[in-house]
């Protein structure tokens, strides 16, 4: 019998062990002789390590990585000086291919550990995932946003960075391999303005300070370039030696002051003030035809948006036109269907699929983004997309008894949905499974609850036709998987 009491194991006893798998953030885990799992940060699969144990369970521990006694053959000098320190690209130090080969099994995995669907289905529905290796920038320098905290380094000095991961504790970087090159440019120019005019950076400790963070936005495809500075306060001192400083650099189209007076960690205020230039930047996705053998190939038809410094608008562009595209594919259009989108958002999904539907209805429960819907709708003549504010557990189970009070089915050919990290309701669940559309789009950021939802949807009369991820997050062990259910017996 295989021995395993956490009294075998203790904090600061040193192991040597064999990476096998990645864990949920990336830390590697390796399993000793008595099968005892451990938990490694910054190792890879394929890595002999030696660590010293930081916390031990009964049958798990956290490890520190000492020393690399035998490197991983998938194992990669990380492009970044301080990925180790920061941890937001979990994954850099695996090779690109390697890190699609996790992330393709983890899906695989979900959906049969999780959902219980047997490993010879999803084996015949599930599609190589979609990687950004044919991007113009690989899978680097992809993300159109960066929210940079600004603070003091331990000998005064004002520095800019991100966080050292679970601290508040700022690791001093201005340009992230993820980001646009453009960013080390703009925030060195905002770091000297605030050393030449003694601005102090903000304390989260004492709440005292003015600058919190700078937020840059990015069009991948319009090259315009948004500035926004979150302060604690309505003004800065010498907005104007800021603008100069700023309005120079190539495609700066838009500099704002956010006002951020709450002692929180949330990065925006509500109030914002443009001091230079437009109140927002545009930015275009392109949709592309995907043919049987996976090929995405340009289309004709594309949608504009216009970003403000509070819209949501995907980080990275390139991926996610492959991501829409494929649910547009997904849902099979002819040009006659009704679909509804829910958890719609600014309804980028929403105006993907008008281009080639009958008609679509977004949901989404806020009302600011819903408003961006209405706008980007009509900015683009789209003239067959409706949208309503509420819940999606809510609103369609409203639309559907209205249909029938009035002697008629509800016309739903497709539901797309698009949930946060936590799922569908299982109210929204249960009113697909009555409305019965012929074609489910499900568009998942976590598989694990995909799994579970997929569960329910299998169980309810539907079957699963295809299941692809995408990577959009390059580096981390986040993954987006596309899935499309057909009703059974259609």
């Amino acid at each position: 019998m295989k021995k395993n009491k956490v009294s075998e194991y203790r904090k600061d006893q040193e192991i040597k062990v064999r990476i096998i798998d990645i864990g949920m953030r990336g830390e590697g885990i390796g399993k000793l002789e008595d099968g005892y799992t451990v938990f490694i940060k910054d190792a890879v699969v394929g890595d002999h390590v030696r660590a010293s144990i930081m916390k031990a369970n009964k049958s798990y521990a956290y490890a520190h990585l000492d020393q690399i006694l035998q490197a991983s053959p998938h194992r990669v000098e990380p492009l970044c000086p301080v990925a180790r320190q920061c941890g937001g690209c979990q994954l850099q130090a695996l090779s690109y291919e390697q890190e699609l080969v996790y992330k393709q099994n983890k899906v695989r995995a979900d959906l049969i550990r999780i959902g219980g669907f047997p490993e010879e289905e999803i084996d015949a529905v599930m599609e190589p995932i979609v990687g950004m290796q044919d991007n113009p920038t690989g899978p680097w320098r992809y993300r159109n946003k960066a929210q940079v905290p600004v603070g003091k380094n331990s000998a005064g000095r004002i520095v800019a960075g991100f966080y050292a991961g679970r601290t508040h504790s700022i690791i001093p970087m201005t340009d992230c391999m993820l980001g646009h090159e453009i960013n080390k440019d703009i925030i060195d120019r905002v770091l000297t303005y605030m050393e030449i005019h003694k601005v102090p950076p903000y304390d989260e400790e004492t709440g005292k300070g003015l600058i919190r963070h700078i937020l840059i936005r990015s069009g991948k495809f319009s090259g315009q370039i948004m500035v926004c500075i979150v302060a604690n306060g309505d003004s800065l001192p010498y907005e104007s030696d800021l603008v100069e400083h700023l309005q120079n650099i190539p495609g700066m189209t838009s500099i704002v002051l956010n006002v951020n007076k709450e002692r929180t960690n949330v990065i925006l205020g509500r109030k914002l003030r443009t001091l230079w230039g437009r109140d927002e930047i545009e930015d275009t996705l392109h949709v592309y035809d995907v043919y049987e053998d996976g090929n995405f190939v340009p289309a004709a038809e594309a949608v504009t948006f216009r970003i403000s410094p509070l819209s949501f608008y995907q980080v990275n562009p390139e991926q996610t036109q492959k991501l829409y595209s494929l649910a547009m594919n997904y849902a099979h259009l002819t040009g006659k269907e009704t679909v509804w989108d829910l958890y719609c958002g600014v309804g980028t999904i929403s105006l993907f699929m008008a281009r080639r539907a009958g008609k679509v209805c977004g949901v989404e429960i806020i009302p600011e983004a819903i408003e961006n819907a209405k706008q980007n709708a009509a900015r683009n003549g789209i003239e067959n997309a409706e949208f309503f504010v509420g819940k999606a557990e809510e609103v369609l189970p409203a639309y559907v008894q209205e249909c029938r009070s009035a002697g008629k089915e509800p016309d739903i050919d497709v539901i797309c949905v698009d949930p946060p990290r936590k799922g569908c309701d299982s109210k929204c669940l249960e009113t697909i499974l009555e409305i019965r559309p012929e074609r489910v789009v499900y568009v998942s950021c976590d598989p694990a609850t995909l799994a579970r939802d997929l569960r329910i949807l299998a169980d309810g009369g539907y079957e699963l036709r295809k299941v692809r991820p995408v990577d959009q997050f390059g580096h981390t062990v986040h993954i987006e998987t596309i899935v499309l259910l057909q009703k059974l017996n259609s």
